[in-house]
């Protein structure tokens, strides 16, 4: 198999990092109101945030392969930013089934006679939950800030567009491009 290292555009991914940890911020306290609740109908209550998470989490694994494909990969720390966006991926992806678990928990009282009649076992999933929603948005604000601060510092720009010439003249074939700008802007 053949890896070629595809170019995109660094300041629309670094919007979309960016913009993760809001998201899970947002979500966070969703899950935290359910939570102080009595959880008195799962499914009506948790699916919805269970489904978002299950979307986010597939968004975000999508975007770090986009990224793992391209030049952020190439660039200075690329593969280790990189495993902390997988960390991030996973983090989102666990907490979503935390919260389909917590619906479970809620509702086996109808499927077993010794179930948890109380939403105590829901109430521990959905802390698991909002403790993993927490990493991963520390993840991606601090994964945005650097990606950030890469695009914006000349010398770093510099030394990254070297590491990137580096990789593609290392790679077998180059495909076109997929974003012209690359991301950079040249001084």
């Amino acid at each position: 198999m053949e890896f070629t290292l595809l170019i995109i555009d660094l300041v629309d991914q670094t919007r979309r990092l960016g913009q993760a940890a809001p998201t899970l911020m947002s979500l966070i306290t969703e899950v935290e109101t359910l939570r102080a609740g009595e959880i008195e109908k799962p499914v009506r209550e948790l699916a919805p945030i269970a489904v978002r998470l299950h979307g986010l989490a597939m968004q975000y694994t999508e975007q770090l392969a986009a990224l793992s494909t391209s030049q952020y990969a190439a660039m200075k720390n690329g593969h280790q930013n990189l495993a902390e966006l997988a960390e991030a991926c996973a983090h989102v992806a666990f907490a979503a089934t935390l919260c389909t678990f917590a619906i479970h928990r809620r509702t086996e009282v109808l499927l077993y006679e010794d179930g948890d009649e109380t939403p105590k076992t829901s109430r521990d999933n959905l802390k698991s939950a909002a403790e993993e929603l927490v990493h991963a948005a520390k993840t991606y604000r601090r994964q945005a800030q650097r990606l950030s601060f890469r695009l914006a510092s000349t010398p770093a720009r510099h030394e990254d567009q070297q590491l990137i010439a580096q990789a593609l003249a290392d790679t077998p074939t180059n495909p076109e491009p997929r974003s012209s700008t690359a991301g950079y802007v040249d001084d």
